[in-house]
């Protein structure tokens, strides 16, 4: 099994009365890609900042490639790349000045420096840009720029936070073509998303919301734990009165609109669809469909979610995926 190059044991942070990130606990395996799914003001970017030793924590502790991520962040820094979610690259340079600028400060002998950044920017697409200025860049270049930066000096783990933001389908693509490639290579990747779509492709998936770390695990981990026959999808006519009869029905737990359909997550994994179609029937719905499906990732998030709100105790499965 790899090495753990991340972990965190109760890690908080609170400021005055608001607690940001609230005792929460995992591990991250070198050469994974590790996802942190939630939310904007889930905690995310907290929880970077408190792995990177630029916010102490309140409460519990972390430790970044075996140092301690609060008290050892001289020795943790200069192996490691950071793309923040806020643009802080100088606007004033081109895209060449500005890697010269932070290989410099990376201190990288000039040789080397030269060769990298000719290999990032290949890697990146932005051979064509290398003459602008930074503050000529559209977003998405601004965001390719920025990893481009935390690219240069070979880091053993790259923190990213929310990477893609601004970006159109195909760049989100190219970006994540390339964190396979570098994990591949054995490059630690702990990234931020709130697409449910970038979710699917980490190798695990720590799920945040209000602080709170709800669940952990593959993402086929996460869907096959959500119930042993899954959810199900009901289609009917009309289907803003169906969701209604559904949600005030006491044999389902979480009810919720997905697109033309409503999924929803019964307490009997024996439910009978049989029965649905009968109780909707008997309320003058028309072109009614029931099956049983596998849930989505945004399934899973949003019942665990409807869960804590709630204050349920949240389900504890086989192979402590869920808290």
């Amino acid at each position: 099994m790899a090495e753990v190059v991340v972990r965190a044991e109760g890690l908080t942070r609170r400021f005055g009365a608001f607690t940001a990130v609230d005792h929460i606990s995992f591990e991250v395996r070198q050469g994974e890609i590790f996802g942190f799914l939630g939310p904007n003001g889930a905690g995310k970017t907290t929880t970077i900042r408190m792995l990177l030793g630029l916010l102490e924590p309140t409460e519990g502790r972390a430790w970044v490639l075996g140092y301690d991520a609060a008290r050892e962040t001289v020795r943790i820094r200069p192996r490691v790349g950071y793309v923040s979610q806020r643009f802080s690259l100088y606007p004033d340079l081109s895209v060449e000045e500005t890697l010269w600028f932070y290989g410099a400060a990376y201190q990288l002998p000039a040789r080397r420096l030269r060769a990298r950044i000719m290999t990032v920017l290949k890697q990146l697409n932005l051979a064509g840009q290398a003459r602008r200025l930074v503050c000529h860049l559209a977003g998405g270049w601004r965001q390719r720029m920025a990893l481009a930066v935390a690219l240069l000096h070979e880091p053993e783990i790259m923190f990213l936070d929310e990477p893609t933001a601004g970006m159109d389908p195909l760049a989100r693509r190219e970006i994540w073509s390339l964190l396979y490639q570098l994990a591949e290579q054995g490059v630690t990747i702990f990234v931020t998303t709130h697409y449910m779509d970038e979710a699917e492709q980490c190798s695990r998936l720590a799920l945040i919301h209000g602080g709170r770390l709800l669940a952990q695990g593959t993402p086929f981990e996460l869907k096959e734990q959500a119930g042993p026959e899954g959810i199900v999808a009901v289609s009917a006519t009309p289907l803003g009165q169906a969701f209604l009869i559904l949600r005030d029905w006491s044999i389902f737990q979480h009810v919720a609109f997905h697109g033309a359909r409503i999924h929803a997550y019964p307490r009997d994994p024996e439910l009978s669809i049989e029965q649905i179609c009968r109780s909707l029937e008997e309320a003058d719905l028309k072109e009614i469909s029931v099956e049983w499906i596998r849930p989505s990732l945004e399934d899973v998030f949003l019942w665990l979610v409807d869960q804590a709100a709630k204050g349920a105790e949240l389900p504890s499965r086989s192979g402590g995926v869920f808290r």
